[in-house]
């Protein structure tokens, strides 16, 4: 069993990590270790007097919270850094929250987490968990603390369950997690962005003070993600020692860095504290999202490959988890709300003949949806646009041997609609005072029972109307407003979190009643692409930005921490219709084939050449999207840093594998330059372009490169093992 309780030390370990907590005598939860795997015999926290003007644990002047490095540390006994969790009394009271250690045990196995996504087993003994429980006697308020370490992966997953006490009281801070680091000689790299501008790598030393990343949006935000890498000065693609964090949970989140005094750092994620207020009465308890920990020694693509392979086995669920994803044509750029039945088929005809799987019919098909100013929440088919609604659609679609899919969104509301004109109660809105739209509406209180069931019998209708096999949820802004008419005035600091909540239900409604559709998640593009999702929907749409070139950014970026299963990727129209750029078919082809790939454009405007290159690469993705999809990341050439781009993807076998490479813009007069692949046997002889290389010499020598590239030119190798 990998988790020890010896001499007062708690050893959370597996073949290639540790984890160590020291008891104190005081009873205190002390952190001593994180990272590669020691021993625990003779490790001990080193205590010492500071000439500070730290509080102390009685007269013990070499005892002070304040200095010690902490497991969960608490708001107002002794530390004066930033705590892990906080609350108050009803009357406005906060209290010093002394919590000390009253019991723990050791379980096999991973326990689920009621109500939040989180990492889960697929058999028995993957996982072992030790809960540790610490309380305050005179409040009676206690915490316990889960730490799940992976029997076989650098993995240790954790949250917190907050159990209420003698009275009511009211959480304003309760993270998942809190490490205090033993130095702060990092650099840290987080997931920036914006609309369209999604996942791009910001890299940054530590510095004293505070620091780190938080949505306010009322979801992880395309602004960022709930991501960070803490990384050793040195550490690289394939060297040093990183540490990974990423949180499963979509909405309001904080991950804050604070390198203090005395050269320590401490790491705490979870609920976003800013405005937050969570009323806990006497017998309820509150659990914080999950937070998921990878160690590696070996530079961030190690973290990358241990993140893709958890998310893809432990994360993500239903049948479409382990299965290939089908090319899908989305008519929406080639639309938008102009469409009637016939244009639709039209576009679907083009698209069976090339190879296409599956047909998504986007925006503008319910209530008089021919704009974004209406009709969100009236969900039934305009039969003006669809005379033979769904069902008659999807037959026809499904004629032409293609699945039928649909766009949905299913948590916003219009002004101008009749679900608005009858429950105007049912939007977030601060009572006597002018509500706010974002894209033309309103946001429902998903925090609400009401909602959640309305919208769960409206869309188990709707999905139940047509065979409908896939299923994209949008969420088209920030949350504004957030007030519930629901709730009384002392508990709208609970609306944030009540609101993700709901939208979790609902998702568990929808996916447990319908298994068998693929559901894509999406949010104006990537503005809730986070891991509480992918528990529900394998597949996040990567962006609204479908340029080739910024999706390298955005892809080799999201590659990080999401594996290219849950990445959806489309070829669409030139000049593209977010940056103007225009790129061969080529090249956005092959930037899409590295995902999840699908088409957003009129198919029926092709000419004959352009139609043969299209079908030649969806025959070619056919052969690949298996390695894309289940293989192991490599990354080879860093977009950020240079003028061309390249990763690849190994089978798990190592039999073959797929190299992508992009140049954005040509160099002249440049340097002969080769290409040194990653990750395949050493000793195997593989075939590339019809000559035969063995491992070792395409991993150390490599592949040339073009000798004269031009700008927006892109190969796609695929390599095979010598039969």
């Amino acid at each position: 069993m990998p988790i020890e309780f010896n001499n007062n030390i708690f050893h959370i370990y597996n073949d290639s990590i540790s984890y160590c907590i020291e008891l104190s005598k005081y009873k205190d939860l002390l952190h001593i270790y994180y990272g590669k795997r020691i021993d625990s015999n003779n490790i001990y926290i080193l205590k010492r007097d500071r000439a500070s003007f730290s509080a102390y644990e009685g007269k013990d002047y070499k005892y002070s919270l304040d200095v010690l490095p902490q497991e969960y540390p608490m708001f107002g006994a002794q530390d004066m850094r930033s705590p892990a969790l906080e609350f108050e009394y009803e009357d406005g009271r906060y209290d010093m929250c002394n919590m000390r250690y009253k019991s723990h045990k050791i379980i096999q196995g991973k326990p689920d987490i009621e109500g939040l996504p989180h990492i889960y087993e697929n058999s028995s003994g993957e996982f072992t968990t030790l809960i540790i429980t610490v309380g305050d006697d005179i409040s009676g308020v206690s915490v316990e603390l889960y730490y799940s370490i992976s029997e076989t992966m650098p993995i240790i997953c954790r949250h917190s369950r907050v159990l209420s006490g003698k009275t009511a009281v009211y959480l304003t801070n309760a993270a998942s997690a809190s490490i205090d680091f033993s130095d702060s000689d990092f650099k840290y790299m987080n997931l920036h962005g914006a609309w369209i501008r999604e996942k791009h790598i910001e890299m940054a030393e530590v510095k004293k003070g505070f620091q780190g990343i938080e949505s306010r949006r009322g979801a992880s935000s395309p602004n960022e993600n709930p991501f960070m890498a803490i990384m050793r000065k040195d550490a690289v693609e394939d060297f040093g020692e990183v540490y990974g964090f990423s949180l499963v949970y979509s909405g309001n989140f904080k991950m804050l860095l604070e390198a203090e005094t005395y050269g320590t750092m401490r790491f705490q994620a979870g609920v976003n504290p800013h405005n937050f207020k969570w009323k806990l009465n006497k017998g309820e308890q509150f659990i914080t999202p999950e937070l998921v920990m990878v160690y590696s020694k070996n530079g961030l693509g190690e973290m990358s490959r241990t993140f893709h392979r958890l998310y893809r086995r432990n994360l993500c669920r239903g049948i479409w988890r382990d299965k290939v994803r089908p090319i899908l044509i989305n008519n929406w750029e080639a639309t938008y709300f102009d469409f009637n039945e016939d244009k639709l088929i039209n576009i679907c005809k083009k698209a069976s003949e090339l190879g296409i799987e599956l047909f998504v019919l986007d925006d503008g098909w319910f209530g008089k949806r021919n704009n974004d100013k209406s009709s969100l929440g009236d969900w039934f088919v305009n039969t003006d646009k669809l005379p033979g609604s769904l069902k008659g659609l999807s037959e026809k679609v499904d004629k032409l041997g293609m699945s039928f899919g649909l766009w949905v969104e299913p948590e916003m509301i219009s002004e101008d609609s009749d679900l608005f004109r009858k429950h105007p109660d049912w939007a977030l809105r601060i009572q006597g005072r002018e509500m706010h739209e974002g894209r033309n509406q309103y946001v429902l209180d998903m925090g609400r029972d009401d909602v959640v069931a309305y919208l769960t019998d409206v869309f188990t209708a709707v999905l139940g109307s047509a065979d409908i096999k896939y299923i994209k949820w949008d969420m088209n802004r920030n949350i504004s407003d957030a007030n519930s008419a629901a709730l009384p005035p002392n508990r709208q600091g609970e609306v944030m979190h009540r609101y993700i909540l709901g939208v979790y239900k609902l998702m568990e409604n929808l996916v447990s009643t319908f298994p068998n559709i693929l559901f894509e998640g999406c949010s104006g593009g990537a503005g809730r692409n986070d891991p509480g999702i992918l528990y529900y929907m394998p597949q996040n749409w990567g962006s609204d930005n479908t340029d080739a070139v910024e999706r390298m950014y955005i892809q080799y970026g999201a590659g990080m921490v999401y594996p290219s299963s849950t990445i959806c990727a489309h070829v669409s129209d030139v000049p593209n219709h977010q940056v103007g750029r225009t790129t061969p078919m080529k090249l956005r082809s092959e930037v899409a084939m590295s995902a999840v790939m699908g088409y957003e454009f009129d198919l029926s405007k092709l000419t004959d050449d352009e139609c043969y290159d299209i079908s030649e690469q969806i025959k070619q993705y056919k052969r690949i999207r298996s390695i894309v999809c289940f293989g192991d990341l490599y990354r080879l050439i860093n977009p950020f840093e240079n003028r061309s781009a390249s990763w690849m993807y190994v089978s798990e076998d190592k039999t073959k594998a797929v190299v992508f490479y992009y140049n954005k813009l040509a160099k002249p007069n440049s340097e002969i330059r080769r290409l040194k692949l990653k990750g395949l046997d050493e000793g195997k002889t593989y075939i590339v372009d019809n000559k035969e290389y063995t491992g070792r010499t395409l991993m150390n020598f490599g592949l040339y490169l073009p000798e004269y590239e031009k700008d927006f030119e892109s190969r796609a190798w695929e390599i095979e093992e010598k039969k």
